[in-house]
Protein backbone atom coordinates (compact mmCIF):
# COMPACT_ATOMS: atom_id res chain seq x y z
CA UNK A 1 0.00 0.00 0.00
CA UNK A 2 1.53 3.65 -0.83
CA UNK A 3 1.13 5.90 1.26
CA UNK A 4 1.45 9.92 0.25
CA UNK A 5 3.28 12.53 2.13
CA UNK A 6 1.89 16.11 2.88
CA UNK A 7 3.77 18.76 1.34
CA UNK A 8 5.74 20.54 4.51
CA UNK A 9 5.94 24.06 5.07
CA UNK A 10 9.17 25.74 3.92
CA UNK A 11 10.06 25.75 7.47
CA UNK A 12 9.63 22.48 8.30
CA UNK A 13 11.89 21.47 5.66
CA UNK A 14 15.38 21.88 7.49
CA UNK A 15 14.52 19.75 10.24
CA UNK A 16 12.83 16.90 8.07
CA UNK A 17 16.20 17.02 5.96
CA UNK A 18 18.21 16.83 8.92
CA UNK A 19 16.58 13.33 10.41
CA UNK A 20 15.67 11.94 7.52
CA UNK A 21 18.34 8.75 8.82
CA UNK A 22 15.79 8.61 11.37
CA UNK A 23 13.53 6.92 9.06
CA UNK A 24 15.96 4.59 7.43
CA UNK A 25 17.16 3.61 10.78
CA UNK A 26 13.39 2.87 11.74
CA UNK A 27 12.85 1.24 8.43
CA UNK A 28 16.29 -1.37 8.66
CA UNK A 29 14.97 -2.02 12.38
CA UNK A 30 11.35 -3.47 11.92
CA UNK A 31 12.27 -4.54 8.43
CA UNK A 32 14.72 -7.06 9.95
CA UNK A 33 11.66 -8.37 12.09
CA UNK A 34 8.95 -8.81 9.65
CA UNK A 35 8.37 -11.48 6.29
CA UNK A 36 11.05 -10.36 3.46
CA UNK A 37 7.62 -9.65 0.83
CA UNK A 38 6.62 -6.71 2.50
CA UNK A 39 7.84 -3.80 0.47
CA UNK A 40 10.63 -1.88 1.63
CA UNK A 41 10.00 0.99 -0.33
CA UNK A 42 6.09 1.46 1.47
CA UNK A 43 7.84 1.45 4.66
CA UNK A 44 9.96 4.31 3.39
CA UNK A 45 7.35 6.03 2.19
CA UNK A 46 5.03 5.42 5.55
CA UNK A 47 7.61 6.74 7.67
CA UNK A 48 8.57 9.74 5.64
CA UNK A 49 4.78 10.43 6.43
CA UNK A 50 5.54 9.99 10.01
CA UNK A 51 8.35 12.13 9.96
CA UNK A 52 6.39 15.02 7.91
CA UNK A 53 3.79 14.65 10.11
CA UNK A 54 6.18 14.91 13.56
CA UNK A 55 7.67 18.13 12.08
CA UNK A 56 4.34 19.77 11.74
CA UNK A 57 3.06 18.51 14.96
CA UNK A 58 6.24 19.28 17.40
CA UNK A 59 6.27 22.41 19.48
CA UNK A 60 9.35 22.63 21.45
CA UNK A 61 7.99 23.98 24.52
CA UNK A 62 7.28 20.87 26.02
CA UNK A 63 11.06 20.18 26.34
CA UNK A 64 10.90 16.53 24.62
CA UNK A 65 13.85 16.66 22.03
CA UNK A 66 12.69 16.30 18.28
CA UNK A 67 14.91 13.39 17.58
CA UNK A 68 13.07 11.40 20.16
CA UNK A 69 9.19 12.81 19.16
CA UNK A 70 10.10 12.12 15.72
CA UNK A 71 11.20 8.19 16.32
CA UNK A 72 7.81 7.86 18.01
CA UNK A 73 5.71 9.37 15.47
CA UNK A 74 7.72 7.27 12.65
CA UNK A 75 7.59 3.95 14.77
CA UNK A 76 3.89 4.50 14.80
CA UNK A 77 3.24 5.43 11.43
CA UNK A 78 5.09 2.12 10.56
CA UNK A 79 2.74 0.00 12.51
CA UNK A 80 -0.21 1.91 10.86
CA UNK A 81 1.42 0.74 7.18
CA UNK A 82 1.94 -2.74 8.71
CA UNK A 83 -1.62 -3.05 10.24
CA UNK A 84 -3.22 -1.59 7.04
CA UNK A 85 -1.97 -4.53 5.07
CA UNK A 86 -2.89 -8.66 5.70
CA UNK A 87 1.18 -9.28 5.39
CA UNK A 88 1.04 -12.11 7.21
CA UNK A 89 0.60 -14.71 3.78
CA UNK A 90 -1.69 -17.78 3.88
CA UNK A 91 1.31 -20.03 3.19
CA UNK A 92 2.67 -18.27 6.47
CA UNK A 93 -0.16 -19.17 9.10
CA UNK A 94 -0.31 -22.14 6.92
CA UNK A 95 2.50 -23.34 8.48
CA UNK A 96 1.90 -22.08 11.65
CA UNK A 97 -1.06 -24.09 12.42
CA UNK A 98 1.46 -27.24 10.97
CA UNK A 99 3.60 -26.31 13.46
CA UNK A 100 1.08 -25.98 16.04
CA UNK A 101 -0.11 -29.68 15.22
CA UNK A 102 3.22 -31.15 15.17
CA UNK A 103 3.66 -29.76 18.16
CA UNK A 104 0.51 -31.41 19.62
CA UNK A 105 1.19 -34.84 18.75
CA UNK A 106 4.40 -34.80 20.08
CA UNK A 107 3.36 -33.55 23.55
CA UNK A 108 0.59 -36.19 23.53
CA UNK A 109 2.97 -38.63 22.98
CA UNK A 110 6.08 -38.12 24.70
CA UNK A 111 4.55 -35.60 27.51
CA UNK A 112 7.03 -32.91 27.00
CA UNK A 113 7.77 -30.02 24.70
CA UNK A 114 9.41 -30.67 21.88
CA UNK A 115 13.03 -28.60 21.34
CA UNK A 116 13.01 -27.43 17.29
CA UNK A 117 14.89 -30.44 15.79
CA UNK A 118 12.07 -32.54 17.39
CA UNK A 119 9.06 -30.00 16.03
CA UNK A 120 10.96 -30.98 12.66
CA UNK A 121 11.13 -34.59 12.40
CA UNK A 122 7.73 -34.52 13.62
CA UNK A 123 6.45 -32.31 10.21
CA UNK A 124 9.30 -34.30 7.74
CA UNK A 125 11.31 -31.16 7.08
CA UNK A 126 14.85 -29.85 7.92
CA UNK A 127 15.28 -28.21 10.71
CA UNK A 128 16.55 -25.38 9.20
CA UNK A 129 13.14 -25.09 7.45
CA UNK A 130 11.66 -25.43 10.41
CA UNK A 131 13.49 -22.57 11.85
CA UNK A 132 12.47 -19.94 8.78
CA UNK A 133 8.65 -20.83 9.45
CA UNK A 134 9.09 -20.05 13.11
CA UNK A 135 10.53 -16.83 12.05
CA UNK A 136 8.08 -16.13 9.50
CA UNK A 137 5.28 -17.01 12.26
CA UNK A 138 6.97 -15.44 15.42
CA UNK A 139 7.81 -11.84 13.08
CA UNK A 140 4.14 -11.00 13.51
CA UNK A 141 4.41 -10.63 16.54
CA UNK A 142 6.21 -7.23 16.03
CA UNK A 143 3.07 -5.18 16.17
CA UNK A 144 2.83 -6.38 19.81
CA UNK A 145 6.43 -6.98 20.57
CA UNK A 146 6.18 -3.80 23.27
CA UNK A 147 3.81 -6.35 25.88
CA UNK A 148 6.73 -8.33 25.94
CA UNK A 149 9.09 -6.07 27.36
CA UNK A 150 9.00 -4.02 30.38
CA UNK A 151 8.98 -0.77 29.19
CA UNK A 152 8.43 -1.26 25.26
CA UNK A 153 9.81 -1.45 21.85
CA UNK A 154 11.58 1.90 21.85
CA UNK A 155 14.49 0.43 24.99
CA UNK A 156 14.41 -3.32 22.95
CA UNK A 157 15.82 -1.41 20.44
CA UNK A 158 19.28 -0.08 20.01
CA UNK A 159 19.99 3.25 19.89
CA UNK A 160 21.15 4.99 16.52
CA UNK A 161 24.47 6.12 17.79
CA UNK A 162 24.38 2.34 19.89
CA UNK A 163 28.03 0.66 19.57
CA UNK A 164 28.78 -2.54 17.70
CA UNK A 165 28.57 -4.44 20.74
CA UNK A 166 25.35 -3.20 21.77
CA UNK A 167 24.11 -4.20 18.51
CA UNK A 168 25.41 -7.87 18.43
CA UNK A 169 23.48 -7.78 22.20
CA UNK A 170 20.18 -6.60 20.48
CA UNK A 171 20.33 -9.48 17.64
CA UNK A 172 20.68 -11.85 19.48
CA UNK A 173 18.31 -11.28 22.30
CA UNK A 174 15.58 -11.10 19.17
CA UNK A 175 16.54 -14.22 18.36
CA UNK A 176 16.47 -15.90 21.93
CA UNK A 177 12.90 -13.84 21.98
CA UNK A 178 11.77 -15.91 19.02
CA UNK A 179 13.24 -19.07 20.08
CA UNK A 180 11.60 -18.60 23.59
CA UNK A 181 7.72 -18.06 21.48
CA UNK A 182 8.36 -21.04 19.65
CA UNK A 183 9.28 -23.65 22.19
CA UNK A 184 6.50 -22.34 24.57
CA UNK A 185 4.70 -25.71 25.99
CA UNK A 186 1.06 -25.71 24.20
CA UNK A 187 -1.31 -24.07 25.91
CA UNK A 188 1.05 -20.79 26.59
CA UNK A 189 1.78 -21.47 22.61
CA UNK A 190 -1.69 -21.65 21.65
CA UNK A 191 -2.70 -18.31 23.35
CA UNK A 192 0.20 -15.95 22.58
CA UNK A 193 -0.47 -17.44 19.12
CA UNK A 194 -3.98 -16.87 19.19
CA UNK A 195 -3.60 -13.10 21.00
CA UNK A 196 -0.81 -11.59 19.39
CA UNK A 197 -0.48 -13.41 16.14
CA UNK A 198 -4.00 -13.82 15.01
CA UNK A 199 -4.85 -10.70 17.03
CA UNK A 200 -8.04 -12.61 18.19
CA UNK A 201 -9.83 -10.84 21.36
CA UNK A 202 -9.63 -12.50 24.82
CA UNK A 203 -13.39 -13.81 24.73
CA UNK A 204 -12.47 -15.49 21.44
CA UNK A 205 -9.68 -17.11 23.12
CA UNK A 206 -11.64 -18.20 26.40
CA UNK A 207 -14.88 -19.74 24.22
CA UNK A 208 -12.48 -21.76 21.76
CA UNK A 209 -10.46 -23.20 25.06
CA UNK A 210 -13.36 -23.51 26.90
CA UNK A 211 -12.13 -21.38 30.05
CA UNK A 212 -12.78 -17.76 31.48
CA UNK A 213 -11.61 -14.66 30.51
CA UNK A 214 -9.40 -14.20 33.58
CA UNK A 215 -7.75 -17.79 32.42
CA UNK A 216 -6.46 -16.49 29.28
CA UNK A 217 -5.22 -13.83 31.15
CA UNK A 218 -2.96 -15.91 33.67
CA UNK A 219 -2.09 -17.95 30.72
CA UNK A 220 -0.30 -15.43 28.85
CA UNK A 221 1.07 -14.13 32.02
CA UNK A 222 2.69 -17.24 32.72
CA UNK A 223 3.96 -17.00 29.19
CA UNK A 224 6.04 -13.85 29.41
CA UNK A 225 6.94 -14.76 32.69
CA UNK A 226 8.47 -17.78 31.17
CA UNK A 227 10.01 -16.68 28.00
CA UNK A 228 11.70 -13.36 30.21
CA UNK A 229 12.93 -15.91 32.38
CA UNK A 230 14.46 -17.89 29.52
CA UNK A 231 15.25 -15.03 27.94
CA UNK A 232 17.40 -13.83 31.31
CA UNK A 233 19.07 -17.31 31.44
CA UNK A 234 20.01 -17.97 28.35
CA UNK A 235 21.01 -14.85 27.31
CA UNK A 236 23.17 -14.39 30.83
CA UNK A 237 23.93 -17.60 30.90
CA UNK A 238 22.98 -17.62 34.45
CA UNK A 239 20.50 -20.33 36.61
CA UNK A 240 17.27 -20.59 35.82
CA UNK A 241 14.43 -19.49 38.66
CA UNK A 242 14.62 -21.49 41.43
CA UNK A 243 11.76 -23.18 42.47
CA UNK A 244 9.78 -24.05 45.36
CA UNK A 245 8.64 -27.32 43.94
CA UNK A 246 11.47 -28.38 41.81
CA UNK A 247 10.16 -32.13 41.68
CA UNK A 248 6.79 -30.72 40.83
CA UNK A 249 5.71 -31.35 37.15
CA UNK A 250 5.09 -27.85 36.88
CA UNK A 251 8.74 -27.20 37.65
CA UNK A 252 10.17 -29.85 35.42
CA UNK A 253 7.67 -28.81 32.55
CA UNK A 254 9.66 -25.10 33.39
CA UNK A 255 12.85 -26.59 33.51
CA UNK A 256 12.31 -28.60 30.57
CA UNK A 257 11.11 -24.89 28.69
CA UNK A 258 14.20 -23.38 29.80
CA UNK A 259 16.60 -26.14 28.47
CA UNK A 260 14.60 -26.04 25.23
CA UNK A 261 15.39 -22.28 24.70
CA UNK A 262 18.84 -22.61 25.57
CA UNK A 263 19.72 -25.39 23.17
CA UNK A 264 17.54 -24.04 20.24
CA UNK A 265 20.03 -22.02 18.35
CA UNK A 266 23.56 -21.37 18.67
CA UNK A 267 24.65 -17.52 18.86
CA UNK A 268 25.85 -17.85 15.59
CA UNK A 269 22.67 -19.03 14.43
CA UNK A 270 21.13 -16.19 15.98
CA UNK A 271 23.35 -13.45 14.90
CA UNK A 272 22.87 -15.06 11.12
CA UNK A 273 18.19 -14.91 12.10
CA UNK A 274 18.83 -11.67 12.82
CA UNK A 275 20.54 -9.13 10.28
CA UNK A 276 22.35 -6.34 11.40
CA UNK A 277 21.01 -3.03 11.72
CA UNK A 278 21.70 -0.28 8.24
CA UNK A 279 24.17 2.05 8.76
Amino acid sequence: MQTTRPTAPAHHDDMIRTNMPLVGYAVSSMAARIPRHVPREDLMSAGMLGLTQAAQAYDPSTGVPFDRFARLRIKGALLDELRSRDWASRSVRRNARRMQAARDTFVSREGRTASLDETAAEMGVEVDEARHMVDDVHRGTVLNYQALTEDGVDDMLPAPDATPEANILDRERRAILLDAIAVLPERQQAVINAYFFEERPMADIADEMGVTESRISQIRAEAFEMIRAAMEATLEDTPAPVEQRPNGHAARRRASYYAAVATASTVAQRLDRVPAMAA
